[in-house]
């Protein structure tokens, strides 16, 4: 009795799998009406913008040097160091950083190394940094009015 019961379930699961065939495809082809925003076009606008300044703002940044001051963990030194180099050389940018314990400061933005080795004997001839001073490549910010007084040159 249980095999006669097994095989009629069997076979109307069977006959089920095959019930579930697609019809016909009965759809009519028709018109689509697109209802958008307004302020779509707006916003597409404001993303187009954006990336065309952040391209303008790519090009202000290239690869060049920075001098690399001092590591220090002594916070009036770190500031003497600081404001003698916005004293002697306000063109220049200072950029300190703290990674515990330490207060890092790297000091510039040179296009060329060479301008870097001046500066850097430059600072060392005055003696306020007690440690040895770092050529480092790094990113740099590109002035506009600096490149258009070495183009003057």
């Amino acid at each position: 009795m249980k095999k006669i019961l097994f095989l009629l379930i069997m076979l109307s699961a069977g006959k089920m799998l095959f019930a579930q065939t697609a019809p016909p495809d009965t759809t009519v082809a028709g018109k689509v009406t697109v209802n958008k925003d307004s302020r779509l076009d707006l916003l597409a606008k404001a993303q187009v913008d954006i990336a065309i300044n952040n391209t303008k703002m790519a090009a202000r940044f290239t690869k060049g040097y920075r001098l690399f001051v001092l590591k220090t963990d002594d916070r009036d030194y770190a500031m003497k160091v600081r404001a003698y180099l916005l004293q002697n050389f306000p063109e220049e940018k200072v950029i300190m950083s703290y990674q515990a314990p330490f207060i890092k400061m790297k000091f510039g933005d040179f296009v060329d190394k060479e301008e870097a080795e001046k500066m850097k004997k430059q600072i060392t001839k005055d003696g306020v940094v007690k440690g040895g001073i770092y050529v480092v490549p790094d990113t740099i910010e590109v002035k506009p009015d600096k490149d258009a007084k070495e183009e003057i040159k």
